[in-house]
């Protein structure tokens, strides 16, 4: 059989892996039932999800006729960079690194890097734009993650709620 879009087939197989590994992860979980789900519940439905959809994907793929293949093109490494990049100092500035001495920065001003390193991966820079951004998020997730989920986890940097 012949692959008729590149970029579709290889997502598609992207969707499935990670779903085969959600799924998969899921097991060493409990996962109860529906009206009582257990931790492993969530993971195991968007693991058969993410599965279902890339097989799907992936038929499209073999059968819908495409002008030119879509072939995939050349990886766009510095998109690439910056958005992992700002996930990693979103982990960092949030958990702090206590081998070297970094105290949590708390929550507010990880999304501040977060925000602020992924919109590097773009073209244009506005830091009008990535202010209001940055603030919106930080809003949101302290009232989602804080005051309504109540979670516990550092706000502020620890020097200074001490």
């Amino acid at each position: 059989m012949k692959i008729k879009s590149q970029r579709d087939f290889y997502s598609g197989l992207m969707f499935m892996a990670v779903g085969i590994a959600f799924a998969w992860a899921a097991t060493n979980y409990s996962i109860g039932e529906g009206a009582r789900m257990g931790p492993g519940y969530f993971p195991l439905v968007l693991g058969i999800l993410l599965t279902g959809l890339g097989g799907f994907i992936v038929f499209e793929a073999l059968v819908v006729e495409t002008e030119d293949g879509e072939p995939i093109g050349k990886w766009a490494w510095k998109p690439l960079s910056f958005i992992i990049g700002a996930n990693v100092l979103f982990g960092i500035l949030l958990g702090g690194l206590p081998r070297i001495g970094l105290p949590p920065m708390g929550l507010i001003l990880a999304i501040y890097g977060l925000v602020f390193v992924a919109s590097l991966a773009g073209d244009e820079f506005n830091l009008k734009e990535n202010l209001i951004l940055a603030t919106v998020l930080a809003i949101g997730s302290y009232l989602a993650f804080v005051v309504l989920l109540k979670l516990q986890f550092p706000v502020w940097p620890t020097f200074i709620t001490g």
